[in-house]
């Protein structure tokens, strides 16, 4: 199947970012701004078209008119508009029409009614408490993270909690835990903080790898069970993990 000419500046962007962001991305100081730039420079005549609706002049400077303006408007602003006597064509259906029926979803669909949403969010009493098992901060960087002296002086790789769920399990602030999930348990340090909602407790990812012979932080990978998992795309429900915490004995 022939590319779209979106299809194709999709391609050339994936391809590309990686080189721009090592190479102009070290002149303008940001691996973000370089990918955004390439893209400007490698609009398809739909984006130009858009854009110049907005004000922006059509050209082979075009691109570098845009990428200046969002550049200079980090509030946000407007880099086109449709032309709304055609803004369907860009549909790539046969009949031109948005097709929001999903075969694979009409039975569970046909399913779903209040009194089996409340059912699949009753707890399990073994597991009172829900893990989210994914944090994303500026101390982890997913499998990346290698050597933790990058993180010295930071409290890397804990588990946030609510103050109350803390105070009910007799639980303090630094202790080693232990966090139980129907796939497995890990241990990790336990850190309190209003920051956390009650009955929800939340670990980074990125962490757990060994270093020198010593694991830095816990993998919470191994807390997801692949039983527990979207029906249809068979993803792990990695943000509503049914857990318990508990103190470790001695």
């Amino acid at each position: 199947m022939a590319k779209t000419a979106a299809s194709r500046w999709r391609w050339i962007i994936t391809g590309s970012s990686f080189i721009l962001g090592k190479t102009l991305g070290l002149a303008m100081g940001s691996a973000n701004l370089a990918a955004l730039w390439g893209m400007m420079q490698t609009a398809p005549q739909s984006f130009q078209d858009n854009a110049a609706r907005v004000g922006f002049h059509p050209g082979p400077d075009m691109g570098e008119e845009v990428f200046q303006a969002i550049v200079d408007h980090p509030e946000g602003l407007w880099v086109g508009r449709l032309d709304p006597e055609k803004n369907m064509d860009i549909l790539m259906t046969e009949d031109k029409k948005v097709h929001v029926f999903i075969p694979e979803l009409a039975d569970w669909l046909k399913g779903i009614d209040v009194y089996t949403e409340q059912k699949a969010l009753e707890r399990n009493p073994d597991y009172p408490l829900i893990l989210m098992a994914g944090r994303h901060y500026v101390m982890n960087a997913n499998t990346l993270m290698r050597d933790p002296a990058w993180n010295a002086g930071r409290r890397a790789g804990t588990m946030t909690m609510h103050p109350a769920d803390a105070e009910t399990l007799k639980l303090n602030d630094g202790q080693t835990v232990r966090v139980t999930t129907e796939a497995g348990s890990v241990e990790v340090e336990l850190e309190i903080t209003g920051t956390a909602k009650r009955g929800h407790v939340v670990i980074p990812h990125g962490f757990g790898l060994v270093y020198q012979g010593k694991a830095f932080g816990a993998n919470v990978n191994r807390l997801t069970k692949n039983t527990h998992r979207d029906q249809l795309a068979a993803t792990p429900l990695h943000r509503y993990v049914p857990c318990r915490v508990e103190a470790i004995a001695g």
